[in-house]
């Protein structure tokens, strides 16, 4: 039986996080070789701890008519001149600390050449078609909790976050340094969010606080007035517990007070578990991993599933095998919906993405661009389609057509 009262949490972490910070440098790299190359090949894994940054993984670009050694020097090329474009995106997110600073922080570069049987499955061929980059399960959510069809603990998690950057960013709130968490605890009654149990805010800050010294208290009424600025009116009550910055002083954070690695926030960047989640982190990785871009096809065809008033809640689930296009299975559940039968939606959407083949995917959903560094924090989902061609998957146009089925 599905519960319709309860309490539910989801977290998330801001752009200064240490894992995000890596996140952010491995999609960094995702879009320089797709801007040299849409069809590039990247498996970019970073590290980043007290003023250091480490990059490793496979990689591979090529221009039109190039020889394999030229598609070589061409790689090596893009290679060697990344280290600019990274620290430009350590510093854009704003660290210039002792720990950890955007131009002093050592860098070391351990990319090299994509494995050539890796290649050989993935590629497509005069006799095959492109192949998936990996075998596995991915999922994609929408629910209509939010008006962003998300989960309303992830919705209110990360937009507090955005707001606390957005007045750190601008110069109005100086005491802010870029490494911050949030977790919201909501109420559910009938399945839908009617209290804030709990807020908790963790958001690294200078000594000072407006020329004051630091206290738990000053920070706390400091930042309270933002985070309760993204919640509709009467969903914080008297009864809504706050914890900000609950161990006390947080000045040492961000990659200096603990390490970051790529993909170690794959709750936060898709349902802050109120869905399955395959297990495959997205950033570092070129979009014929579909880790990446299967469960960004997911989230947009359930997205348009509850647009389209079929469901309150869509949850869908398709798997790859390595080297073969065609999905090995495509399952829909409407979570108890009675509006249409789920096994005519399991028919119908992937033939609206080309089949759901990794090609017909990243088709579909335009994905050979360099659009994947702005997708690094505060979520891969719930986000505004933009003018140059990011978040497609968040896109509703497939919801005429979806209603003429039911």
């Amino acid at each position: 039986m599905v519960r319709s009262s309860y309490v539910f949490t989801s977290e998330s972490v801001s752009e200064g996080h240490p894992d995000k910070v890596a996140d952010r440098i491995s999609d960094t790299v995702v879009d320089a070789f797709i801007e040299a190359d849409p069809e590039a090949r990247v498996a970019c894994e970073t590290m980043v701890t007290t003023n250091r940054i480490i990059l490793a993984g496979e990689v591979r670009a090529s221009k039109p008519g190039q020889s394999k050694a030229e598609s070589k020097a061409f790689t090596k090329e893009i290679i060697a001149s990344l280290q600019p474009k990274v620290r430009a995106a350590v510093k854009d997110i704003g660290y210039e600390q002792k720990g950890f600073h955007w131009e002093k922080a050592r860098y070391a570069n351990y990319l090299h050449g994509q494995s050539a049987h890796i290649a050989q499955g993935v590629d497509s061929t005069a006799k095959k078609e492109e192949g998936a980059g990996d075998q596995g399960i991915m999922f994609g959510y929408a629910c209509s909790e939010t008006p962003e069809l998300m989960p309303a603990t992830l919705q209110y998690s990360h937009n507090i976050l955005k707001r606390l950057a957005e007045v750190r960013h601008s110069g109005e709130r100086v005491e802010l340094e870029p490494d911050a968490k949030s977790q919201v605890t909501l109420r559910y009654e009938n399945g839908k969010p009617v209290e804030v149990v709990a807020i908790v805010v963790s958001h690294q800050h200078k000594k000072k606080l407006g020329g004051s010294s630091y206290s738990q208290k000053r920070f706390a009424d400091l930042v309270r007035p933002y985070a309760e600025s993204v919640f509709p009116a009467g969903l914080i009550t008297k009864r809504t517990k706050w914890h900000i910055n609950p161990t006390g002083k947080f000045e040492i954070g961000g990659p200096d007070g603990d390490s970051g690695l790529t993909g170690r926030k794959i709750i936060v960047d898709t349902y802050g578990g109120a869905s399955p989640h395959g297990g495959g982190a997205f950033s570092g990785k070129d979009p014929t991993k579909v880790d990446r871009s299967a469960a960004y096809a997911c989230r947009y065809l359930a997205k348009n599933v509850v647009a389209a008033g079929l469901a309150d809640r869509c949850t869908i689930q398709i798997s790859y095998a390595i080297g073969v296009a065609t999905p090995t299975s495509f399952y829909v559940d409407l979570h108890g919906a009675d509006t249409i039968d789920p096994a005519i939606l399991e028919a119908k959407l992937p033939e609206l993405m080309g089949g759901c083949t990794p090609r017909g995917i990243r088709t579909h959903l335009k994905l050979n661009r360099p659009i994947y560094a702005r997708t690094a924090a505060y979520g891969h989902f719930g986000r505004q389609p933009d003018n140059e061609g990011g978040f497609t998957w968040e896109r509703d146009d497939l919801v005429e057509e979806l209603r003429r089925l039911s």
